[in-house]
């Protein structure tokens, strides 16, 4: 391909963008480090799309999935594979620390560490399972959207979608508004993504010119085991369960390279959310499948997260010389199972969830904190890239269960792999074509 050519795609721009960001942040770090409102004014025009988006997705998909039965049969099937990969993901952190042992050694005392760190995360005890469920209902109908959750936009958007599906062809006029406006929302999503380059690099200026390339020395082995961790879990886990649908994982990768990359700059899995909805229809997978699957995944299927809670909090527990019995370990992997759900996918969330987890854990100090919050950021990129390939593998193989994936699309598209080209304004997002209501 012809270098004019190749800098219009936006895998390379981005690409472009986060070397710039290393550059810049590692040669003139005060000025990298102010670039932050860049990659903070890029994730925030994308969060602020990214709850009307999934209302309009969700709603047209249910009324093309028809029965009620098969939606919760969707969402069953889709919550059994999350926790199975989550549990799988707890135990990848867990193997990964006790074979390295990156704590070892550093013989710490729990009462020379900083409280005052965890205390600026720590917002109390994690949830409990009834508020958790009260947490999804949100507040108003609008207020839904104002908060930008995606869990309470998909509560209302499952309620207005069976709505629309019970009251016939009464309702063809609002599904075909909802249809037209999700359009224009997928229209003005792409013109957002065009600065994603330019967010990358004010993400990765920041990074780089905030922490320093210099200060992942100390606690290099930590930060590696974690690496090696979330890419066996991706290569190991991931590739055999896609291996074991019929598909290819470093293809499905390739696919969504933009996407990615995206993810690695701003080291939030959010921003692409939307292009992450549009190339898995693209990809055979049924609009309504893929509607009600990914932006699930968002809350309950955060396997970067997982890993980081048990390599992090066993991490901890060495470092101080702590020895937990196999009860007590057993007991924080089954309090990881809520505290890593519902955690957003933006930068920081992963260690927010983790001050949660060790608030509530006698036996290890939430002050330990301290010792990983100055690498955090280094982590947060490995763990937003882990949970989006997750999502994506499990949003097909869901779509596989239920017959709702065309195999041969899916295998024809990801052999010739995706490139940003200029669409048809009518193939941008949904189907351009209003979906049929069953009629009473």
């Amino acid at each position: 391909m012809k270098p004019a050519k190749l800098i219009k795609l936006l895998y390379v721009q981005v690409l472009i963008g986060l070397l710039l960001g290393i550059a810049v942040g590692h040669y003139w770090p005060e000025f990298g480090a102010s670039l932050k409102p860049l990659g903070d004014g890029f994730v925030k025009l994308v969060k602020m799309m990214i709850a009307p988006i999934v209302f309009c997705t969700i709603v047209s998909g249910i009324t093309s999935l028809g029965e009620s039965k098969e939606i919760g049969k969707t969402l069953v099937k889709s919550m059994g594979l999350f926790y199975v990969l989550t549990i799988l993901a707890l135990l990848t952190g867990l193997v990964a620390v006790f074979l390295l042992q990156p704590g070892a050694g550093m013989h710490i005392d729990p009462k020379t560490l900083d409280a005052s760190v965890a205390a600026k995360f720590s917002k109390g005890s994690p949830m409990g399972f009834t508020e958790f469920v009260l947490h999804i209902i949100p507040t108003s109908f609008f207020g839904a959207f104002a908060e930008g959750e995606v869990l309470p936009v998909l509560l209302l958007a499952v309620l207005c979608g069976f709505g629309l599906t019970h009251i016939g062809r009464a309702g063809r006029v609002v599904l075909d508004g909802i249809d037209s406006f999700s359009h224009m929302l997928f229209a003005a999503f792409s013109l957002i993504m065009r600065v994603a380059p330019l967010g990358a690099f004010g993400a990765m200026a920041f990074t780089v010119g905030r922490y320093g390339i210099k200060s992942i020395g100390s606690l290099g082995l930590l930060i590696g085991t974690f690496y090696v961790a979330c890419g066996f879990f991706v290569a190991v886990v991931l590739g055999l369960l896609a291996r074991a649908h019929g598909f290819r994982l470093w293809q499905l990768m390739r696919y969504i390279r933009e996407e990615l990359l995206v993810v690695l700059g701003t080291s939030s899995s959010e921003p692409v959310l939307p292009r992450l909805l549009m190339k898995l229809e693209r990809l055979g997978c049924k609009k309504g499948v893929v509607g009600l699957v990914l932006p699930t995944g968002y809350s309950f299927n955060l396997d970067g997260t997982a890993i980081y809670l048990t390599l992090a909090s066993m991490f901890i527990a060495q470092a101080c010389d702590i020895h937990l019995t196999w009860v007590q370990i057993a007991g924080m992997l089954g309090l990881m199972l809520l505290t890593s759900k519902g955690a957003a996918g933006v930068t920081g969330s992963g260690f927010v969830a983790l001050v949660a987890t060790l608030t509530v854990m006698p036996d290890l100090p939430v002050a330990g904190v301290a010792l990983i919050v100055g690498i955090d950021r280094f982590m947060s990129e490995a763990r937003a890239l882990t949970s989006t390939i997750s999502n994506a593998v499990a949003c097909i193989v869901v779509s596989k269960w239920e017959r709702a994936c065309d195999n041969d699309v899916l295998l024809r598209e990801l052999a010739q792999g995706y490139t940003e080209v200029a669409q048809p304004q009518q193939e941008i997002g949904p189907s351009a074509m209003p979906v049929p209501l069953p009629s009473h």
